[in-house]
């Protein structure tokens, strides 16, 4: 069984048209827990084979990353459901759906029905990640016990 690592990193996420959409805290790298699916696996298995220090542009198709678009995904809901809800178009709502949350977006709201769209926001985007690996330690026992890293240096902050 190798070692589970703890690899921190910087992100610029733009889409394919170069508009920046997220970026990690300055002076903040983002870590993760090696193979713990925390982060987008086609970007992360690039991470990992990275080295401390190194720098790489990573671009991934719309259905490594969140996803395609999927037309199914929107829904059309009679108004009078949403009645107890204020909802302007671009508004967030979660929904839920038998044994799970699901946030959509109000994308149109008609005279009888609402459109929902329940597409992660980046679905059927191509995104291009400009990475910088700041960190690479191997996980804690109890970073691995609790599935998740601790901060940068493997010790729970409390606030």
């Amino acid at each position: 069984m190798s070692e589970t690592r703890v690899i921190a990193f910087n992100y610029v996420l733009k889409n394919a048209q170069g508009e920046l959409i997220d970026a990690s805290e300055p002076n903040q790298p983002m870590p993760f827990l090696e193979g713990k699916q925390q982060i987008i696996p086609a970007l992360e298995a690039v991470l990992v084979k990275m080295t401390e220090g190194d720098k790489q542009q990573v671009t991934l198709a719309a259905k490594d990353a969140y996803g395609d678009f999927r037309q199914d995904m929107i829904m059309e809901v009679p108004k009078e459901e949403l009645a107890h809800l204020k909802i302007d178009v671009g508004s967030h709502l979660q929904l839920q759906l038998q044994n799970q949350v699901k946030v959509v977006k109000v994308t149109k709201i008609g005279d009888t029905h609402v459109t929902l769209d329940g597409n992660h926001p980046l679905a059927g985007v191509d995104l291009v990640f400009d990475v910088e690996v700041m960190l690479i330690r191997l996980a804690t026992a109890e970073e691995i016990q609790h599935g998740h890293a601790h901060g940068l240096h493997g010790h729970a902050h409390h606030h």
